[in-house]
């Protein structure tokens, strides 16, 4: 039987594993974290990191649908193309390596914290949960710096788990959310105003001396801008310094930027038995195949691939869509590319999103 290994088991990876496993594939999966870590939702993690753990930090094994996927908790260290084997090295320091027929890169980019390639375990991962949340709980003022939707949704989300807390969003253009419908803006604006947010348009932080997005800093800040310095007692950097996870990879299968070449078929160029999906491939500008459920496209690719069938061609949206802002009082607002918003009442959250739609229907069922 061939087999495909999955380099990268996050959000792109475990859906792509489901949906070759309902096929019949035999599929490893490689992974530096224990189980499902995922880099959704930021401001529900920092406010209420149990809440977010239910819903995004799930073990392999409670996958149903991954029981016959076995998987490598280890840390990639090398490709070799013409060999057709991946190598990697584990927590205890032990070096391994897998053969595949076809090879998923889905190894995503590192972006702060919240989303890292570091092998990490178990005890690890709940230790950094608690800690970022405590360092924001102790807080008077957060200073949240960025514009995209990580930085928004942390905004708001950290504004309604503290209300006596200060919260400031900093964005260096006219409006946040720049590469969403300005409809979009327009309702997220009106949401963070509504929670007490102080929002502060067209601030460019001046940088501190060897800074690293992977620590939430104290304060003040300065501004390339020319405004007043902005004091914090916490400062969340969610300034969008992406970077993919491909130092394990060839160079000539990358792009000036680092991230994966791509086909429209999501095939590598005259490497018909590779696949890149999520935001480590260069799909498109957006990197869209991490939020537009293209597993399902690719999976279907790879049993074609494999069955020596014609491949689909994915399509790209022209902008980003969907939750920008997670879970409110009032429910959840998923936002399409026109920018009009769709609520899920709060009741429905419970009772019908996460365990039908989600839980059910996404992942094919998840165990307690």
């Amino acid at each position: 039987m061939p087999r495909v290994v999955i380099a990268g088991l996050g959000d792109s990876g475990v859906l792509t594993a489901i949906g070759l496993a309902r096929r019949g594939i035999e599929v490893v999966g490689i992974s530096s974290q224990p189980g499902l870590v995922s880099g959704q939702e930021l401001g529900t993690r920092l406010a209420r990191p149990d809440e977010w753990a239910r819903e995004y930090r799930i073990g392999f094994d409670r996958f149903r649908a991954l029981d016959g996927v076995r998987t490598v908790h280890a840390e990639l260290t090398g490709l070799d193309p013409v060999a057709r084997e991946v190598g990697w090295i584990d927590v205890d320091g032990r070096a391994g390596s897998l053969t595949y027929d076809v090879l998923v890169i889905a190894t995503g980019c590192r972006n702060g914290f919240w989303r890292t390639p570091r092998l990490r375990s178990e005890d690890e991962v709940g230790a950094d949960l608690a800690r970022r949340h405590e360092q924001l709980a102790a807080a008077d003022a957060v200073l949240v710096v960025g514009g995209g939707a990580a930085a928004v949704s942390s905004a708001l989300q950290l504004a309604l788990r503290w209300p006596d807390t200060r919260i400031a969003l900093a964005f260096p253009r006219e409006r946040a959310l720049a590469q969403h419908h300005r409809r979009t803006w327009a309702h997220v604006r009106a949401r963070l105003v509504s929670a007490g947010v102080e929002l502060l348009a067209e601030h460019r932080a001046v940088l501190p001396e060897h800074f690293e997005a992977d620590e939430i800093t104290a304060g003040p800040v300065h501004w390339q801008t020319g405004q007043s310095q902005t004091d914090a007692d916490a400062v969340l950097w969610a300034i969008g310094g992406v970077r993919p996870n491909t130092a394990w990879l060839p160079a000539e299968l990358l792009d000036e930027h680092g991230f994966v070449r791509v086909e429209p078929t999501l095939q590598l160029p005259g490497r018909p038995e590779m696949f890149a999906i999520g935001d480590v491939a260069a799909s498109d500008p957006l990197r869209s195949t991490a939020r537009n459920r293209a597993d399902k496209l690719l999976a279907r690719n790879i049993g074609a691939h494999l069955g020596g069938r014609t491949l689909r061609t994915y399509s790209p949206p022209r902008r980003r869509w969907g939750s920008v802002l997670g879970v409110e009082p009032d429910g959840l607002r998923v936002f399409a590319p026109t920018g009009q918003a769709f609520r899920f009442p709060a009741w429905s959250i419970e009772r019908v999103l996460r365990p039908w739609i989600v839980r059910r229907g996404i992942y094919h069922g998840i165990r307690r």
